[in-house]
C-alpha cells in the first residue's frame, strides 16, 4: 500500500485539518481492507442492507437511483478520496446503487470502524462531517442546475466542478484533467439525451471553451466557461477552516 499521506481521501481532508500521526495512523487503518472491483458491476443495490462503506481510492464510480418505470438517473459521480455508501450504513438500507465505471480499488469500511475512528479521533470526525456535507452540497447545487441552467450552462457548470474537486485530490488542474464519462453518463446526470450532449460539447469546443475527446477534459478559457456557467466554488469549500 502507498503511503497514507498520499492517499486520495488524505489529500482530500487535509484540506481541512492539519493531519497529526494519530489521526494519520487512524486513516491507515481504514485503508487496510482494500478490494479490487470491475466495471459495470454494482457495488452497492438500491435497497441492499447490512452492506460497508467505501473509501474510494483508485477510480472512478457513480451513484445512481432506478425509477418506478425502470430508468436510471444518475445522482452523483464518485472519484479518488470519496466515499461510497457511507450515508447508507449509517441509515442501514441504501436508497442508491453504486456502479464502477473503470475497475476500481477501494476500501471496506465497517461501521464499527468509523465509531472507533471518530471516538478516538474527534478532529478527523469532523472532517469527515466536512467532506460528507461538501457532497451534500454538490448534489443541491446540481438540482438547482437542472432547474434553473440552461444545457451549455448546465455543462460547463459540471465540468468546472469535476475540474474542482480532481484538483483538490491531485488530478486535475483549471488546464483539465483524465475524465472517463460516456456521453452517456453525461446526458443521465444533467437530464439531457445523449445526442443534446453531443451537440453541447461541440459547442463549446467551436467557441474555444472547453474540449472533451478521448477520455481527455482540456480547458482552453478557464475565465470563458466560469462566466458561461455562472460558477461559483464556494459551495465546493476546497480549504475548509483548516483546523490546527
Amino acid at each position: 500500500m502507498k503511503s497514507i499521506e498520499s492517499s486520495p481521501l488524505t489529500r482530500k481532508l487535509s484540506a481541512f485539518v492539519a493531519l497529526s500521526e494519530v489521526e494519520l495512523a487512524v486513516l491507515q487503518r481504514l485503508h487496510q481492507r482494500r478490494k479490487s472491483f470491475a466495471a459495470g458491476r454494482d457495488l452497492v443495490h438500491q435497497g441492499q442492507s447490512e452492506q460497508s462503506a467505501y473509501i474510494l481510492a483508485a477510480g472512478w464510480a457513480v451513484s445512481y437511483k432506478i425509477q418506478p418505470d425502470g430508468s436510471r438517473q444518475i445522482v452523483d459521480f464518485q472519484i479518488p478520496g470519496d466515499f461510497l455508501g457511507l450515508r447508507s450504513v449509517l441509515l442501514h438500507t441504501s436508497d442508491h446503487g453504486i456502479e464502477p465505471i473503470v475497475d476500481i480499488q477501494a476500501a471496506e469500511v465497517f461501521v464499527s470502524d468509523l465509531l472507533e475512528a471518530f471516538a478516538q479521533t474527534p478532529r478527523l470526525a469532523t472532517a469527515i462531517l466536512w467532506a460528507v456535507s461538501r457532497d451534500e452540497a454538490m448534489v443541491v447545487e446540481h438540482l438547482v442546475g437542472m432547474g434553473r441552467r440552461d444545457a451549455d450552462a448546465r455543462m460547463a457548470h459540471f465540468l468546472l466542478e469535476l475540474g474542482a474537486r480532481l484538483s483538490l485530490v491531485g488530478m486535475g488542474s483549471r488546464a483539465g484533467y483524465a475524465c472517463p464519462l460516456t456521453q452517456y453518463h453525461l446526458a443521465d446526470a444533467l437530464g439531457l439525451s445523449a445526442v443534446h450532449v453531443n451537440r453541447v460539447l461541440r459547442k463549446l469546443r467551436e467557441d474555444r471553451l472547453v474540449t472533451f475527446r478521448n477520455g481527455l477534459v482540456t480547458i482552453e478559457n478557464y475565465e470563458g466557461l466560469v462566466e458561461l456557467a455562472d460558477f461559483d466554488p464556494a459551495y465546493l469549500d476546497q480549504t475548509g477552516p483548516l483546523l490546527k
